[in-house]
């Protein structure tokens, strides 16, 4: 048994058993890739994957066993590898951050900019993605800190911390009836089309439950996956947008009016995560106190690793 093959057997997994993909992946022959894999069911002396001729459809019942020992062996091996580079290197790496467009565009820009100035050896990497996404990064050892408002706080393996709080809001033309409107109404609201962010992303099923709760049906005409756009197309007029308020710029934004509307929608919290099994450098945990100074090395691991109770 070795690395390369506990990594064929992860990545033929993540593949959904695609044995080209996973060679791809891994820079390998699709031939070697079946190689690796039956020298280690051989190994083991059992078969780890169902199979129809030459494909493989699923995972045995020792495989499914297997996999997930494969997961935290290739995970502990980062790690090792992450506490070498942390005594001999503490100031040089790569640190990957995976967070939605809403936090990457509008909240972490002075927080990239001040930890680029401390840290100009670390190789910052900022992956966009969905929240499912993030949480898959995190799972898989892909990324080292995952910053989202959905997701994050639900997954058993990840440790969640809140970061911030924040509130949707309407925005519309220049001009627009809505304007002269005090206070803002749902009723009122649900008079236009409406442009706002895609199911998943940024709260949107908080917007559809408010309107819901009051038994009011949102005319949704347009989703999107990021404020900007939500932004384009309010300005040519599709619509009226619902968008996370701090993605408003009255400089930026001049030829569009930001209504308060606070009033109308719940709070929504942003969530700071990272695996409990994953080892961070000491430069990610001054990322993380960055973004929230109260989130300090010695509380990230408390939360990770809590005191054993007392009988």
């Amino acid at each position: 048994m070795n690395f390369q093959q506990l990594r064929i057997i992860r990545e033929t997994v993540r593949r959904n058993f695609n044995l080209t993909e996973a060679a791809n992946a891994l820079f390998t022959s699709q031939s070697g890739v079946s190689k690796h894999i039956k020298d280690l069911e051989d190994e083991l002396g059992v078969e780890l994957f169902i199979r129809k001729g030459k494909r493989l459809l699923g995972l045995t019942d020792p495989g499914k066993g297997l996999v997930e020992i494969v997961e935290r062996i290739l995970l502990d091996a980062k790690n090792i590898k992450n506490i070498a580079d942390q005594f001999s290197h503490s100031d040089q790496g790569q640190l990957i951050v995976a967070t939605t467009h809403t936090q990457a565009r509008y909240i972490l820009p002075k927080v990239v900019a001040e930890f680029k100035q401390n840290f100009p050896k670390v190789h910052l990497i900022l992956h966009q993605a969905s929240p499912s996404e993030i949480v898959q990064l995190l799972l898989n050892g892909e990324a080292d800190i995952g910053i989202a408002t959905e997701e994050l706080a639900d997954t058993e393996e990840l440790v969640a911390f809140p970061y911030y709080q924040w509130h949707h809001s309407v925005i519309v033309p220049k001009g627009h009836p809505l304007e002269s409107i005090s206070p803002l109404t749902l009723e009122r609201i649900a008079d236009y089309p409406i442009v706002t962010y895609h199911q998943g992303f940024t709260g949107r099923a908080r917007i559809d439950k408010r309107f819901s709760d009051v038994g009011l049906l949102a005319d949704i005409v347009m989703s999107a996956l990021d404020a900007d756009v939500i932004k384009t197309y309010v300005e040519l007029g599709l619509g009226i947008g619902i968008i996370a308020s701090m993605a408003f710029d009255a400089q930026r934004d001049s030829s569009l009016k930001l209504l308060s509307s606070a009033h109308l929608f719940e709070d929504n919290t942003t969530f700071i995560a990272m695996h409990r099994h994953h080892y961070l450098r000491g430069f990610a945990y001054r990322f993380v106190e960055l973004c929230s100074p109260n989130l300090t090395e010695e509380k990230i691991h408390a939360a990770i690793k809590p005191a054993k109770e007392e009988f």
